[in-house]
């Protein structure tokens, strides 16, 4: 799996790293996105809603959200 680290990344650029790793995935493979910003997590999360796919976010640390995507 996959690890793309978006610390002091803002929005849009967090969600343009994860759908390009969204697009290189093959079913059943999984990236996970580690952010420190709850905007993305919520960008995130509804542009994943919408594809074939299982979404799931975890505040690791106050603060420090880990989001896992795996595609169907």
């Amino acid at each position: 799996m996959n690890k793309i680290d978006c610390f002091g990344d803002f929005c849009p650029i967090p969600l343009l790293k994860a759908k390009k790793e969204f697009k290189n995935l093959s079913s059943g493979e999984s990236f996970m996105l580690v952010t420190d910003h709850s905007c993305v997590v919520e960008s995130i999360k509804e542009y994943f809603k919408k594809s074939t796919c299982t979404f799931a976010c975890e505040e690791v640390l106050n603060g420090v959200w880990e989001i896992t995507v795996t595609k169907n």
